[in-house]
């Protein structure tokens, strides 16, 4: 399946679903949440993604805590300000390839069944050094205590890592 993508960002890019929806994952890449758990726990504010669903599945949507005029951190799960500007990414080389929405569109794209090599072995690479900060927050927070360090809890929603434990 071909999937074309027309939105704010991103004009007249096109790829081809590889693999099944959420499956065929490489052997080193075992996100914790899919898509659309994230986007109903709330991430990023509620502003990702609120220009480009039509390249989604609309269920992914049905629930998600959204704010498409401005971000909203009452749409975050942890009602925190947890993530930097677009412009910050770029400036740190976080943005790679076709994505220029950075690591979550790729997850989407990926989970979708996308596949190119060269990118996703960068973004792997990354989602697993992110995974630091879930060592950290079981180091230092009593179970189940939620209110603990919530900016990194939120952090580790935003890459796919549950961050109720």
């Amino acid at each position: 399946m071909k999937i074309e993508v027309f939105d704010k960002m991103q004009q007249g890019y096109a790829y081809t679903l590889k693999a099944p929806e959420g499956r065929n994952f490489a052997p080193d890449f075992k996100p914790e949440l899919t898509p659309k758990q994230m986007l109903e726990l709330g991430v990023f504010e509620g502003k990702y993604l609120t220009d480009c669903q039509a390249e989604f599945p609309k269920k992914w949507f049905e629930n998600a805590k959204m704010s498409p005029l401005k971000p909203d951190i009452e749409c975050n799960c942890f009602r925190i300000k947890s993530r930097q500007s677009l412009k910050i990414w770029k400036e740190k080389g976080w943005i790679y390839g076709p994505d220029p929405r950075g690591w979550f569109q790729w997850y989407c794209r990926y989970y979708r069944g996308r596949r190119l090599d060269e990118v996703d072995a960068i973004q792997i690479k990354r989602w697993k050094a992110f995974k630091r900060h879930k060592a950290q927050v079981e180091k230092n927070c009593i179970p189940g205590d939620f209110s603990c360090r919530s900016r990194q809890r939120q952090a580790l929603l935003q890459w796919a890592y549950n961050p109720f434990f």
